[in-house]
């Protein structure tokens, strides 16, 4: 036992033993430090693993204690605690990456990492089956760049582990395979492998090959993985996509490509995959241009071209057939010119030798094809290719739809040089579109292809045509029967008129019930069974007739017409017309009749407005009993809107030819049948003809009836002022005066100031002061019950309000001429109102401002005072002045209201006072003035 006096560190040596001595726990090739001996402070942690040896519990706070101590010491440490414990995952995985993170700042040639190699090989021992060190030895492999080494750790990895952690080695197996340095034997191996644990991950074995341009077997295993049905992408690329890529390496690398049919896939992929097909042709025509076969890829070209289905992929197509025979000429261009520069070069003698030997070579060949000097056709087909652009241009658009009308008679206006061409084009199209899918009108093709053989003369097969396209089953029977027509007119212009009207009569020939019944039975009613009713075929048939046939004839086809009630009204006006024209009026009456019954309104109004017009014109007043009739009959079945031009010449018949009584009741039933916005014009017109035939007094009854009529507001005032004008005419004032007072109800002052103006300029001519102040009475209750905001305001402003319209209104007179007694008269009237004082006023009299205030008339007040004065009566009991005795002793007690209650307002109100009793005097003054004036005159 060592004494108490002995050194720290010899006790702890003492406590470890043997077992606890540097040179057993010390690595290989590890030199020992006096510093790595145990201190005075290891000795807690040294005593406890001396007595637990076999447990992690103190190994690991030992060297948790031990944290900041230097790398060395804590490694011997870690030595120590795994000789005893050599199957801790924990300790080992802890030492390994304090030694790699201990290893990193220096070089991969220092002697820290082959330590570190040598410690991940020992932990290996017991630790092979922890993916976790094998992931940082592997990749402690790879920033070390040991590639054989790395390849042989990697293989003992994915031996030592089992398959569902492989996934952990393989992305940094991938990584060694990747790396410049590597064989390109090994990684093609590698990713093989890795392939045959993942086969979905086929795209980076893909991208692998291409970035080692290895492009065949990169081509094989494209091709591969899109016959796979079952494969689907992990990097989200589409079936497209790798078709794309495909096609790229196949075409940039087709000499480096072998043992694929690079046609047949890029074709698969034309077929299969239509939104990229310009791409694929293009391809498939640069993989040709690669292996130097110009002559197929220019038929690649052409087929591509003459097979796209857009416009936006002929133009990738065309685009890359332009710029491929461009290159080409340009190529010859250039080989030309070299042979010319070499040919300069040579003598005399070896030229002519030179081309003896070509003369002689392309004798041998047999064939003029095999000339090199091929400039001129290289050019030639370049201009042509241009050429022929609007033309392939065409036929695209007409592969995305070939039943276009308009598309194929543009494809036909590009051969106008060309009869021959065009006539194909025309075939091919009536061939191709079907009339129940046609977008346009596919008649008109027919017709224009009849058209091309008559502008050559060829009126044979223009016939011939016409008779096909008339078997045709169109969609319209518009279609058929302008097909009828337009062969018509072909005959017309050749003066063939006799074959016109036998074609008409062919066309509107009703088919036989045999055919009829064959049609329904098949359930298939073609056109030509309605063709006999085509208003359009029948129409210009009769006007056939009626430029070439007879009378008879003509009116067979107008009767067949009616009969087939397809008629229209201008049929019907027309064949009425035609009979007048022969003469033939009550037949012509007839078809009118027959028209009417026809048709309703709004179409049989012309007719009715020609058929009344015709018939009083005819017989004016010889059947004025029919002529009634009928227009009673047309203004019953005619609606309220459509009256009024019936009315009218109703009335005027009975002005012309009947009874002015009889026009009277038309107009008057007319302003109560017709719409009430048609109702003013038509009481102007009524009230217009009563005055011509009766007298302006007999328009006074129609004036009332306009006003009562429920006429909207405006018409009402304006028939008003018209009604208040004829009775001023007439001399009645008060009648005037009433219905301006009645129109006031209906004109707002805003809104109509004409009206106002038009009873003031009445009131000046023929009114008095009274008549006009109720004028301005009832001008201002109109506004004040038509506006929204009322004001209330003080006795006195209504007062001065009041004097200023007087003052107003006498200026007016003045003005208009009133003599200046009348003026004097007005001034009497107004000089106990003007009093300054109001005691002064009788207690019985009213004052005008109270008038004004409480809108009572003057003129109604005046006569109300006269009467009582002349209506006095004489036997009225007079009651003693002191009656009321008793109520003198009351007295009641009044006081002023400070003006400070009133403010400014108050001092307002007494200026205002203060002005209106100096606007009196002087009033006065100056109708005293005026008085003595007229005293002395």
């Amino acid at each position: 036992m060592p004494s108490a006096a002995a050194g720290p560190v010899a006790v702890a040596v003492a406590l470890a033993g043997k077992a606890s001595s540097p040179a057993a726990f010390a690595a290989p090739s590890m030199e020992i430090s006096p510093d790595l001996y145990p201190t005075e402070d290891d000795l807690p942690y040294e005593e406890e693993i001396l007595r637990e040896p076999f447990k992690l519990k103190g190994w690991w706070r030992y060297l948790v204690a031990r944290a900041a101590a230097p790398f060395p010491k804590r490694a011997v440490i870690y030595e120590r605690a795994l000789k005893a414990l050599p199957g801790s995952y924990k300790l080992w995985h802890a030492y390994l990456r304090e030694r790699l993170d201990h290893a990193r700042p220096h070089p991969v040639s220092h002697q820290a990492y082959t330590a570190l190699n040598n410690t991940f090989e020992r932990a290996l021992a017991t630790m092979h089956k922890m993916p976790r060190v094998w992931v940082l030895y592997l990749t402690s492999l790879l920033d070390q760049r040991l590639l054989t080494r790395g390849r042989r750790s990697f293989d003992r990895a994915l031996r030592a582990l089992p398959v569902t952690q492989h996934d952990r080695i393989w992305p940094l197996y991938l990584r060694l395979a990747s790396l410049p340095a590597c064989p390109a034997e090994t990684s093609l191996r590698v990713f093989r492998r890795y392939l045959q644990y993942d086969p979905s991950h086929a795209e980076d074995f893909i991208e692998f090959l291409v970035s080692a341009k290895r492009w065949q077997e990169a081509a094989d295993r494209l091709a591969s993985v899109l016959n796979d049905d079952g494969f689907r992408s992990v990097k989200g690329k589409t079936r497209h996509q790798l078709w794309l890529e495909l096609c790229e390496i196949l075409t940039k690398h087709a000499d480096e490509v072998a043992g694929l049919k690079v046609d047949a896939i890029l074709r698969g992929g034309i077929r299969k995959f239509t939104d990229e097909v310009g791409k694929l042709w293009t391809s498939l025509a640069d993989y040709y241009v690669r292996r130097t076969l110009y002559e197929k890829a220019r038929d690649v070209f052409e087929e591509g071209v003459a097979s796209v289905m857009t416009v936006k992929e002929f133009s990738v197509v065309f685009e890359a057939y332009t710029q491929f025979e461009q290159s080409m000429l340009a190529a010859k261009l250039e080989a030309a010119e070299e042979d010319d520069d070499a040919g300069s070069d040579e003598d005399d003698e070896g030229g002519r030798k030179n081309g003896v030997e070509k003369q002689s070579m392309k004798y041998l060949a047999g064939c003029w094809l095999n000339d090199e000097d091929d400039t001129d056709l290289r050019l030639a087909r370049f201009e042509r290719l241009l050429d022929r652009r609007p033309e392939l241009l065409s036929s695209v658009l007409l592969r995305q739809n070939p039943h276009n009308v308009e598309e194929w008679h543009r494809r036909v206006k590009l051969f106008e040089k060309d009869p021959a061409k065009q006539g194909a084009t025309y075939v091919e199209a009536v061939r191709t579109v079907d009339p129940m899918k046609a977008v346009g009108k596919p008649h008109t093709l027919w017709v224009a292809f009849a058209k091309m053989y008559e502008k050559h003369n060829r009126l044979d097969s223009a016939e011939d045509i016409f008779k096909k396209a008339t078997q045709v089953n169109y969609k319209a029977v518009d279609h058929l029967a302008t097909i009828w027509c337009e062969w018509a007119e072909m005959e017309l212009r050749h003066n063939y008129f006799d074959k016109a009207i036998e074609l008409m009569r062919l066309a509107t020939a009703e088919p036989s019930v045999e055919v009829k019944r064959r049609a329904a039975a098949e359930g298939d009613e073609p056109v030509q069974l309605k063709l006999h009713k085509s208003l359009k075929l029948w129409s210009f048939y009769v006007d056939l007739e009626e430029s070439l046939g007879t009378l008879e004839s003509t009116r067979s086809v107008y009767e067949r017409i009616l009969d087939l009630r397809i008629a229209t009204p201008q049929i019907i006006l027309n064949y009425a017309y035609l009979l007048e024209e022969h003469k033939y009026f009550e037949d012509a009456f007839k078809v009118y009749e027959r028209g009417v019954k026809i048709f309703k309104y709004p179409h049989v109004k012309d007719i009715w407005v020609t058929y009344l017009t015709k018939f009083v014109r005819r017989y004016q007043r010889s059947k004025l009993e029919r002529a009634r009739e009928l227009f009673t009959e047309a203004v019953q079945k005619a609606p309220p809107e459509e009256k009024k031009a019936l009315y009218l010449q109703y009335a005027k018949l009975e002005e012309d030819y009947g009874l002015a009584k009889r026009a009277m009741n038309v107009y008057d039933e007319a302003v109560r049948a017709i719409p009430n916005n048609e109702k003013m014009g038509m009481y102007e017109i009524y009230i217009a003809r009563a005055a011509e035939l009766f007298g302006v007094p007999r328009t006074r009854q129609i004036y009332e009836q306009a006003i009562e009529s429920g006429l909207p507001d405006r018409d009402v005032m304006t028939m008003c002022m018209k009604f208040a004008e004829l009775e001023r005419n007439l001399g009645e004032i008060d009648r005037s005066r009433a219905i301006y007072v009645h129109a006031s109800n209906y004109a707002d002052p805003n809104s109509h100031p004409e009206f106002w103006k038009k009873w003031n300029d009445f009131e000046i001519q023929h009114g008095n002061e009274d008549t006009f102040r109720e004028m301005l009475r009832i001008k201002r209750t109109v506004a004040a019950s038509r506006s929204q905001t009322h004001f209330i305001l003080p006795e006195y402003l209504m007062q001065r309000d009041q004097r200023l319209n007087l003052d107003e209104a006498v200026d007016t007179l003045t003005r208009a001429g009133v003599p200046q007694d009348e003026m004097a008269a007005l001034e009497r009237q107004l000089a106990p109102s003007t009093a300054p004082s109001a005691a002064a006023a009788p207690s019985t009299s009213t004052t005008p401002a109270n008038r004004m205030m409480n809108f009572v008339s003057a003129g109604v007040e005046a006569r109300a005072e006269s009467s009582t004065q002349q209506a006095a009566n004489n036997e009225d009991i007079e009651l003693p002045d002191d009656e009321s005795d008793e109520e003198e002793d009351v007295q009641i007690a009044e006081r002023s209201v400070p003006a400070a209650v009133f403010g400014e307002l108050g001092k307002r109100a007494a200026e205002n006072r203060e002005e209106s009793s100096g606007a009196q005097e002087n009033e006065q003054q100056l109708g005293a003035l005026e008085r003595i004036k007229r005293r002395r005159q």
